[in-house]
């Protein structure tokens, strides 16, 4: 465990090679925590922003409010256009955006710019919507957004209106012939399915997520399904629950990399998803306890990036960065293929 200082807050987290980039802030730390500018000073208007996602490439990332409705994509530092999505109760849930690389190599933005309930895709470097035509999409409130590195499948974790917590995976391929793929239930069967809440979920690999649940329930004797409180990995190729485990701690946000998972609730724990075991924790590094897309507004989502050789896990302090090394000898965190 080490500590990287820093000269401010930091809003956003991710892996750059073997750099930590904080995009909001325009700063960046080696692994020898020497902070550096990335960017010149932006004004003011940067104020606003306290999350980013970032394109595969490093190329194009979105600085957003994780609550409210603007954002503003940059192609390196530099601005290409402003961002927007529906005000339909856009302080009560997370900012629903993501970046990705398609299978022809385009790299694309997906959001939600008009209707809360309506999932877009548009070339990232011209803007040009790849999705258009006839729509007609259920009432759900996508957040959450994230697209599996194959560039084919796009996960959504966000709720619906009771409010509950739902996952769902979309065909990015077909909705690109067909926007009308991304108004339906996507590629998830309902049976077997799953009879709790969904708190998050996160791409284990191209073909498999991993899926946790809370204590709100259905009541649903479908069986087999995800239940209250259990952590599932999910295979598109099968179509089945590859493995269902129940834990005795709040999961809250999942993060995954190098075929290691990381649990962030109240502190960080790497996990063994096949069985639900904690594999090692670190009480002293603060995390909010942050569970789902949607509600409270005073409990951030954690700042945090795992690497994706899954050797290293940075988390945002009030007033450092806290930099845990993961340890290499654990077998059974790394997932196989």
């Amino acid at each position: 465990m080490e500590y990287l200082k820093t000269t401010k807050p930091v809003r956003s987290l991710v892996w750059q090679g073997g750099d930590l980039v904080d995009v909001v802030g325009g700063r960046a730390w080696n692994r020898a925590g020497a902070e550096r500018r990335t960017a010149a000073d932006r004004g003011s208007g940067f104020d606003q922003f306290d999350r980013c996602v970032v394109s595969p490439s490093g190329r194009y990332s979105v600085v957003h409010t994780e609550r409210g409705a603007r954002a503003l994509l940059l192609d390196g530092t530099s601005p290409v256009r402003e961002l927007t999505r529906s005000s339909y109760h856009d302080e009560d849930f997370d900012y629903p955006v993501a970046l990705a690389v398609l299978p022809d190599g385009r790299e694309v933005l997906v959001h939600c710019p008009e209707e809360y309930n309506v999932l877009q895709v548009e070339e990232a470097a011209s803007g040009q919507r790849l999705t258009t035509g006839v729509r007609e999409a259920k009432d759900v409130f996508h957040s959450r957004l994230s697209v599996s590195g194959d560039g084919r499948h796009l996960l959504v974790a966000g709720w619906v209106w009771h409010p509950y917590g739902i996952v769902e995976v979309f065909d990015l391929e077909a909705a690109l012939t067909d926007p009308a793929a991304l108004d339906g239930y996507g590629v998830l069967p309902m049976d077997p399915g799953i009879d709790a809440e969904v708190v998050s979920a996160c791409w284990l690999d191209d073909d498999r997520l991993a899926v946790a649940t809370g204590e709100e329930f259905l009541d649903d004797e479908e069986v087999p399904a995800l239940g209250p409180r259990q952590i599932g990995v999910w295979s598109l190729s099968d179509r089945a629950w590859a493995h269902r485990s129940s834990v005795d701690f709040e999961v809250g946000t999942l993060i995954a990399g190098g075929g290691r998972v990381v649990s962030l609730h109240g502190h960080p724990r790497l996990i063994d998803v096949r069985t639900g075991e904690v594999l090692e924790e670190w009480p002293e590094v603060a995390v909010p306890r942050r569970e789902g897309a949607y509600g409270v507004t005073h409990i951030p989502t954690p700042v945090a990036a795992l690497h994706p050789d899954g050797t290293h896990l940075a988390v945002a302090q009030d007033e450092n960065i806290a930099l845990v090394r993961l340890p290499s000898a654990v077998g059974s965190a790394d997932l196989p293929p």
